[in-house]
């Protein structure tokens, strides 16, 4: 028996027909970059997110990237953001000149810990970045709250949470502007890099629609100076074939969840937080156990693979020993406890049995 972290193939085999189709479309169209698949795609992830605008990006990266420029972000300016992320949250802070400011995170949830926030407010602070980790929606109340107390932007990290929810509400609903990535080990993955920006703000939309393809408005005229951020056709044809499957493959996430929740009930694991008013995206399923290295080794001998989302919060990085030290001991302490497990929408149940047995 052999359990991949995540099955790509699998998940391609079940799809196949479908989606070689879509992609030899484009092929024998030629219709590489912003082609009639990138358009369509923008408008049904907008309206599978609940959002009235949405752009292509080459990555999800580039999409924050995008997110941080149009808030104004400048030199100096401090920008709160969580410790527990990936660096591609805080690295085009660097483009713009601004100072990510690290935030310790929430025992249950592992998001930003809203009660930690207020206190790292100065007169440069500028933002807060929400990251929804592993999928799971951070607590917006309490973070919108404190945004407008204090006139902050707020942008969400939904890299990890297609299709997670807040108290009914889809997650890239409550900030300005919200970045997603597709990149090909998400819930909803491309053959390659790729993202996308969202927002409610139409004066950001029509800023950002210019600057994503070299600030042009038709060709050879360019109204300002932009990027080339770019989704190419390919991927959006890739995405769009995915994106019908999307809320199926996300339920099928949160049942084998829950399936693992209930089996190592009383194990002395602590299992990710499924509560009623947060529809978890389970982009990652992470526990929390004192024994990781026994357990990846155990799973290692069985043939089952498994993971550590995040080993190194970014406040410890070397990237950022330049900045004053702070210490975050909830994200500390958890970043030596985190043991992602196998989960997707293929795997079986009785392959989650066989894990679960193992950890016990």
């Amino acid at each position: 028996m052999h359990i991949p972290f995540l099955d790509l193939d699998a998940q391609y085999r079940s799809i196949q027909e479908e989606m070689d189709s879509a992609i030899f479309g484009v092929i024998h169209k030629y219709d590489f970059i912003s082609g009639t698949g990138l358009a369509l795609f923008e408008k049904e992830f907008a309206h599978a997110q609940g959002v009235q605008y949405c752009i292509g990006t080459s990555s999800g990266t580039t999409a924050l990237h995008l997110a941080y420029e149009m808030i104004g972000l400048g030199p100096g300016d401090e920008v709160i953001v969580p410790t527990m992320t990936f660096i591609a949250t805080t690295e085009p802070l660097r483009q713009v000149g601004a100072i990510p400011v690290f935030c310790d995170i929430e025992e249950h949830s592992y998001n930003i810990d809203a009660s930690k926030i207020e206190e790292l407010i100065t007169p440069r602070t500028k933002a807060i970045v929400v990251v929804h980790l592993h999928g799971n929606p951070a607590d917006m109340d309490e973070i919108m709250a404190i945004a407008n107390k204090y006139g902050l932007k707020v942008i969400e990290d939904c890299a990890q949470a297609h299709l997670a929810e807040y108290k009914g509400k889809k997650v890239g609903n409550f900030g300005d502007i919200a970045a997603f990535s597709f990149y090909p080990g998400k819930n909803l993955g491309a053959y390659g890099d790729a993202g996308a920006v969202v927002t409610n703000n139409q004066e950001y939309y029509t800023r950002m629609r210019l600057l994503v393809n070299h600030g042009r408005t038709e060709k050879y005229i360019h109204e300002v100076e932009g990027y080339n951020y770019r989704m190419d056709t390919l991927q959006a044809a890739v995405l769009n074939v995915k994106l019908k499957y999307l809320e199926q493959w996300t339920e099928s996430r949160s049942q084998k969840a829950k399936l693992y929740n209930e089996l190592l009930t009383n194990s002395q694991i602590t299992t990710p937080q499924i509560i009623p008013d947060k529809k978890h995206a389970f982009h990652i399923y992470s526990v929390v156990t004192d024994n990781r290295d026994i357990m990846i080794k155990k799973l290692k001998d069985h043939k089952i693979a498994s993971g550590i989302h995040y080993p190194l919060p970014l406040h410890l990085q070397p990237a950022y020993q330049h900045l004053k030290k702070q210490l975050l001991p909830t994200a500390e302490r958890l970043s030596k406890q985190f043991l992602s497990l196998p989960l997707y929408a293929e795997l079986k149940d009785e392959f989650i049995e066989a894990i679960v047995s193992i950890i016990r």
